[in-house]
């Protein structure tokens, strides 16, 4: 299902992934379409960025617009209307950030989770094995393994009880998948491919422990558990790297919520393959936009190295589009896209849909920078 060629100057790895909707190249990003769609983006808006394949979340899901809705419509694809591939969250880390930020919101022990709905103030249960049958209810191409998720910042000892839990509950859901693979009378070629997650937090031995341990049960993929970045925003560049090197190397690493342009470009060249993130699209709307620099001409890929890479190269920048220096600038939005509207209209227009907080400000804003995020990665994958 994965196949990839190591890049013989760098840790990059290009590759070819199947799924149940078609190729991906690696790397690839996809953005986040949350509750089924990408915010302020038709599906038609979606492809013309040449976006491949996209992340919706289980916990949201199953809370609104629930199972049963999404059951009718054909599962999350029909629902969505849309043919990408698409991978489902597990849930974990939205039910643990709920609960982390405040323990009226539930509790966790090693069997489940119990939290109140930050919509309606019900109760629910999340366990290992009510994760995955949620989201082979939803029909996604790739499925990730309930974990326990917890701050970075929490104590060593806390640390290592979260990676014991993880580990414990991705075997539970790998004995879940396979029942449910057996129940559905799934094949090899047209099984979901099944991710656990990797976690320790800015511990390397406990990242390396839990890699292994995962290794054992046996995943199509690995993911990097919780934040990319410390309690005080910095990038954890050595983390990431270490983590990468403990995944076995015939399987996708997925770098979960990392990012910014420059973290995606430093992971792709520690040899991570799939990158998801809601900066595109957040920004967008609040009047950033991503243009690479003018003089940029395709990256030349630093030497393979023993560590991880310490700085990515100044080939983008951002503008806000709020500010007044572009109340008069007749320039196209980006006048470099593949997308007429972007060509099309000027900056001094967005500025003007801005000022009047118009939507479809926000939508075109999106829009450039979901297609500056996927010619990042068309870029990485082509230089050398």
């Amino acid at each position: 299902m994965f196949i990839f060629q190591k890049d013989k100057k760098s840790n990059l790895r290009r590759g070819k992934l199947k799924t149940n909707h078609g190729f991906l190249k690696t790397p690839f990003f996809m953005p986040d379409a949350t509750r089924g769609f990408v915010k302020l983006s038709t599906t038609k808006d979606v492809l013309a960025t040449k976006t491949a394949a996209m992340v919706v979340n289980t916990f949201h899901l199953y809370l609104q617009p629930g199972l049963e809705l999404i059951k009718k419509a054909g599962g999350i694809h029909g629902f969505m209307s849309s043919d990408l591939p698409l991978l489902s969250d597990s849930g974990g880390f939205q039910v643990f950030s709920l609960i982390h930020r405040s323990q009226k919101m539930g509790r966790i022990d090693d069997q489940k989770v119990t939290f109140k709905s930050p919509l309606d103030g019900s109760y629910h249960e999340l366990s290992p094995e009510k994760s995955i049958q949620i989201q082979f209810i939803l029909g996604t191409d790739m499925i990730v393994c309930l974990d326990d998720c917890p701050p970075n910042e929490f104590s060593r000892e806390q640390m290592e009880k979260s990676v014991e839990r993880t580990l414990s509950w991705a075997k539970r859901c790998k004995d879940e998948y396979l029942r449910q693979v057996k129940k559905r009378k799934l094949t090899e070629k047209n099984r979901p491919l099944l991710f656990s997650v990797v976690q320790g937090g800015v511990e390397v031995d406990l990242r390396r422990y839990c890699a292994s341990e995962l290794a054992k049960i046996g995943f199509d993929g690995y993911g990097f558990g919780a934040r990319p970045v410390d309690k005080n925003g910095n990038f954890l560049a050595e983390i990431l790297f270490e983590t990468a090197k403990a995944i076995p190397e015939n399987s996708l690493r997925f770098a979960l919520g990392v990012g910014t342009p420059e973290d995606i470009y430093r992971c792709a060249l520690m040899g991570w393959d799939m990158f998801d993130c809601v900066i595109p699209t957040r920004e967008g709307r609040h009047g950033k936009l991503f243009y690479f620099k003018k003089n940029f001409s395709g990256f030349k890929l630093p030497q393979k190295n023993d560590g991880p890479v310490a700085k990515a190269p100044d080939f983008y920048q951002s503008i806000n589009i709020s500010n007044a220096i572009f109340a008069k600038d007749f320039s196209p939005i980006n006048k470099n896209s593949k997308i007429p509207e972007l060509r099309t209209y000027s900056k001094a227009f967005l500025h003007h849909l801005f000022r009047l907080n118009e939507p479809l400000g926000q939508r075109l804003a999106a829009a450039n920078n979901l297609e500056f995020f996927q010619d990042l990665l068309t870029e990485i994958r082509l230089n050398k």
